[in-house]
């Protein structure tokens, strides 16, 4: 149900072990079948859901939680192995419309060791291969803000094998609530941002499932420091560490914990946080984030500029998109031991995006963008939700 306690060198195992749901599948797909059409909408992850649509003549879409820009590059990096031997530190990926040029720090160890038998590419491969195969394809982005690029470079990835329909911004209602106690609660965390003047706090995660190095960890918190601006940061062990152990204050610089909250300038929350009420409070006013898509959404629809520190994936990509966008600046890049981030560099980063304007009018007009990608009801309706009637009409459930 979730990665958040699943150790990153784990995932590859949870993702096959859900093939194991496809007998149970199976046999709930034949009792559902009927005189209503059928229609089977999954994760990328589970791309063996096709086949079991086939078997019963059901419609089956793919549905991707990415940026189409992200899931293009992540599919051309899948499919083009490997790139240990790559010489350059620049490549261009092959195969898209235009010209993407990768880094060598864009790719995650798991990348680079790829050569197309090992277990990450002997399971992402064959899921790029469903998505050639299905009937329909969903993504949770914006027409408008990715039509000239991100969608036309997915399109001709998958061959347009099948429609693309771009149907985002799609954020959980429940978003801010949480099964578990928080180690401060919601409305704590709130009062401390009343406490702060409009745009003046910076808010830090890495999401639920990533984590940075120690030595990383230890530069952030002096770069926020240095900045001087008021942070929420909320904080998971770092890597190589059980991310179901308690966190540990040694893994922050002495003192910086106590200090930073005495004198209100920091609060250091312990494993979940109410992300969206903190993203949405009128205090924030940046998102240091690992430029995971859904987080990127969750800030932006919000009109919260971001500060990227991609980890993984397609994360470097989702960063790259928001940066030509100009609603992102990249302060570090990768969890690696040889990955850098200097304390300088986090507080120069932090200052010139908490006091740009021109950022934060971009991050206000994509917000507007966002919100009219689902207006119903009055004038002509948003193209989110016209894209979804048309998929509705395409899979026949209407």
């Amino acid at each position: 149900e979730s990665l958040a306690a699943i150790p990153v060198r784990q995932f590859i195992t949870f993702f096959q072990a859900s093939e194991s749901l496809r007998p149970a599948f199976d046999d709930f797909i034949a009792g559902a079948r009927g005189s209503s059409p059928l229609c089977i909408v999954s994760d990328y992850f589970f791309g063996w859901t096709v086949d079991v649509a086939r078997k019963h003549g059901a419609f089956h879409s793919v549905f991707l939680t990415t940026s189409a820009f992200g899931a293009a590059a992540y599919f051309s990096l899948c499919t083009h192995l490997p790139h240990a031997l790559t010489s350059d530190d620049e490549f261009p990926l092959p195969d898209l419309p235009d010209v993407v040029v990768v880094h060598r720090s864009q790719l995650s160890k798991y990348v680079l060791a790829a050569d197309g038998t090992d277990p990450f590419s002997r399971f992402f491969r064959p899921q790029i291969s469903f998505c050639h195969a299905t009937d329909a394809v969903l993504v949770n982005t914006v027409e408008e803000i990715e039509a000239a690029a991100g969608l036309r470079m997915l399109r001709c990835t998958l061959s347009n094998a099948a429609p693309v329909f771009p149907v985002g911004p799609l954020i959980s209602a429940s978003a801010s609530e949480h099964p578990s106690s928080p180690a401060a609660s919601s409305s704590e965390i709130v009062e401390w941002l009343d406490s702060h003047p409009p745009r003046s706090v910076i808010y830090v995660s890495f999401g639920s499932q990533n984590s940075i190095q120690a030595a990383q960890m230890t530069e952030l918190a002096m770069g926020l420091e240095a900045s001087g601006r008021p942070f929420v940061w909320v904080v998971r062990p770092p890597v190589g560490f059980d991310v179901t152990a308690e966190f540990d204050a040694e893994w922050l610089p002495e003192g910086f914990e106590e200090t930073t909250r005495k004198e209100k300038r920091g609060l250091v929350i312990r494993g979940w946080a109410p992300q969206v009420a903190i993203l949405r409070h009128e205090s924030t006013g940046a998102f240091l984030s690992h430029c995971g898509w859904n987080s990127m959404l969750e800030g932006l629809i919000h009109g919260v500029p971001i500060i990227g520190w991609p980890l993984a994936g397609e994360q470097f990509f989702n960063a790259t998109m928001a940066a030509q966008l100009g609603v992102c600046v990249e302060v570090a890049r990768g969890n690696m031991e040889s990955s850098r981030v200097e304390r300088g560099r986090v507080a120069e980063v932090v200052g010139a995006v908490m006091s740009g304007k021109e950022m934060r009018r971009r991050a206000a007009e994509i917000r507007a963008v966002m919100e009219a990608a689902w207006r119903e009801g009055i004038g002509p309706p948003g193209s989110s939700a016209k894209r979804l009637e048309e998929f509705f009409q395409v899979a026949g459930v209407r």
